[in-house]
């Protein structure tokens, strides 16, 4: 796919990023006794790896045999223990920040120099010293926009902290500084631009984009080109783990699939096994992550993906594995206008009211413009105090505008679907 992008072929953010395959292999395998030994100085980590021979663990295979520890099930640890279930090392004191993601779940930061490893996916995608960038991931209570501030401190880019929100603001200040470059989510640069056409607004400058959060369907990076972003880049990251994986390209072509972290131990496993699939089938990312505060052993996201296999290698000078992209979720949580909506929350909507025999969360919408509706089956339809009451509820819990429909009973499928992703992604 041709975007015209201007990274120069073999300029990497450092040689980490250029080793042999095999160098990086074996300094991987050869760290993961230390991190092993280490996590268990945390309590939660010292039950979930009890009689782990930690100078084992130094292959694959090895690390293969130590059990899953799922995204999913990081609300019931932290309930048991907080802050962070026992599994950080660092003492709530001595980090940066603390962040609160839905659910909710608390995610830690510690104080080392791009400690989200964001500068690699922004240096791949062209941001430079000297640059301006406007941020506009959220910079309430999640942590998607320092994970930008780490980045482009580290490359020494400077930042309009601009966040979510304020349309018109966000067009007069692209229009009024020029910035090179635009982060944040897909669907909020597309509301920038037709909010700039709008105002009659030159918002030109901003040449690049670097998405994350939410899907990036084809025929909207195609729709961000034709309307004066030509160079558009995916990463995908996470609150817990940070930055796993980013696009590059190679003389104005993407390169397929995306450069795994330089820190991060990346299997593809039989969703709800732990078992690894063979390589380039479609399984469960885990990942297991080298960080001195919040160490993250057999980690599941949750997410889908697939190991590219004899792929050439990628022209940019990046050596290191890559994976397809995001391919859908291994459990029904689902993201929405870049926030996580987990089937508990469904139920914990449920419970506050009552009257709604059984629910189901539909996401429908185009291009990024999600809708979500949650259809209730009811004896007697509530009247509008009653409506009201659960459309705040959907506002109070998944933190996100949510609509309510209400059917007869036995109209919702016995299907064992608590949320269902309808959306168009074509």
């Amino acid at each position: 796919m041709k975007v015209d992008c201007p990274v120069d072929t073999v300029d990497t953010l450092d040689a980490l990023e250029r080793r042999d395959p095999q160098e990086r292999e074996r300094d991987l395998m050869a760290r993961l006794p230390q991190l092993i030994e280490r996590a268990r100085s945390a309590p939660g980590w010292a039950r979930i790896l009890d009689g782990v021979d930690s100078a084992a663990i130094n292959s694959r295979a090895a690390l293969a045999s130590l059990p899953i520890t799922r995204k999913a099930d990081l609300k019931a640890l932290q309930t048991a223990a907080r802050p962070f279930g026992g599994l950080a090392l660092t003492p709530v004191g001595e980090l940066a920040r603390v962040y609160v993601s839905p659910g909710p779940i608390f995610d830690p930061e510690g104080r080392g120099q791009d400690w989200w490893r964001f500068a690699r996916p922004m240096y791949a995608a062209g941001v430079r010293a000297g640059g301006l960038l406007q941020n506009c991931f959220s910079y309430h209570f999640t942590p998607a926009a320092f994970m930008v501030e780490g980045g482009a401190a580290r490359i020494g880019c400077a930042v309009i902290p601009a966040g979510a929100g304020q349309t018109e603001m966000q067009v007069q200040a692209i229009a009024d500084l020029r910035p090179d470059t635009y982060v944040g989510t897909p669907s909020f640069l597309r509301i920038i631009i037709e909010k700039a056409r709008e105002m009659g607004a030159d918002i030109s400058s901003m040449q690049r984009a670097l998405m994350g959060a939410e899907a990036l369907p084809e025929s909207l990076r195609t729709w961000f080109r034709e309307n004066g972003v030509p160079h558009v880049f995916q990463t995908y990251a996470s609150a817990d783990i940070g930055s796993m994986a980013y696009e590059t390209a190679t003389g104005g072509v993407l390169n397929p699939g995306m450069m795994l972290d330089e820190d991060v131990v990346l299997e593809i496993v039989r969703p709800g096994s732990g078992e690894p699939v063979a390589p380039g089938d479609i399984g469960e990312i885990v990942v297991t992550l080298f960080n001195a505060d919040y160490p993250l052993i057999r980690f599941a996201t949750g997410d889908m993906s697939a190991l590219l296999v004899d792929a050439e290698a990628s022209r940019c000078g990046r050596t290191n594995s890559r994976i397809r992209g995001w391919l859908g979720r291994a459990d029904q949580t689902t993201k929405v206008r870049a926030m996580f909506v987990h089937p508990s929350q469904v139920n914990n909507i449920v419970r506050r009211h009552p009257g709604i025999l059984k629910a189901r969360l539909v996401v429908t919408g185009r291009m990024a413009n999600d809708v979500m509706t949650l259809h209730c089956e009811v004896a007697t339809a509530p009247d509008a105090a009653q409506a009201a009451a659960i459309v705040e509820s959907i506002r109070e819990v998944t933190k996100l505008r949510g609509e309510v429909r209400f059917e007869s009973p036995g109209t919702l499928a016995d299907d064992g679907t608590v949320i269902e992703d309808l959306r168009d992604y074509s």
